[in-house]
This record gives structure tokens, C-alpha cells and sequence, in this order.
């Protein structure tokens, strides 16, 4: 199948390197969202439980979970990981 539109499109905006580094951040961003959430669903955890284990608000595990909060933190990634029995690696 050849390339879309989009494709073509999207092609063309990653040779700007400001929207190359958006583009980027906002994968990161995604990945670190749909591994919290999976993690937690996989722990058998809703939000609000695993809230509580973390004495944080449901609001704030929601934050964590979408794919355009950018504020997560080393420590609470941690704090996060180590509930789940998990661990954060940055590659």
C-alpha cells in the first residue's frame, strides 16, 4: 500500500526539527500514559484504588494516564512502579 496524505504530510512537518522534537515528546508522553494505565487495569486497580495505595487523588492518577499530561516525575513514577511491582526504566 503506498503513503497516504497524511503520510506524505507528516513526512514533510518531521524535517522541521522543532516539530520533530514535539512530535517526539508527545510519543514519550503517550507511552508512559498507556503503560501506567495497563499496568494498573493488569494489577486489577481502578483509579481510585490505586490512588489511595499512592495517598494521592483519583484526579491525579487520571493526569498520569493521559496522553497530553506532561508532568510526570521521577518520584512519583517511582512511587507508581514500585505499587505495581513494576520499575522505571528510561531508555
Amino acid at each position: 500500500m503506498g503513503k497516504t496524505n497524511f503520510d506524505n504530510y507528516l513526512e514533510e512537518q518531521l524535517q522541521d526539527q522543532e516539530f520533530d522534537a514535539r512530535f517526539a515528546a508527545a510519543g514519550e508522553a503517550w507511552d508512559v500514559a498507556l503503560q501506567i494505565a495497563e499496568l494498573r487495569r493488569k494489577s486489577g486497580l481502578s483509579q481510585k484504588e490505586l490512588a489511595k495505595l499512592l495517598h494521592t487523588s483519583q484526579q491525579q492518577i487520571s493526569r498520569l494516564e493521559s496522553s497530553t499530561y506532561e508532568g510526570h516525575s521521577l518520584s512519583m513514577l517511582r512511587r507508581v512502579a514500585h505499587v505495581l511491582h513494576a520499575r522505571v526504566r528510561v531508555v
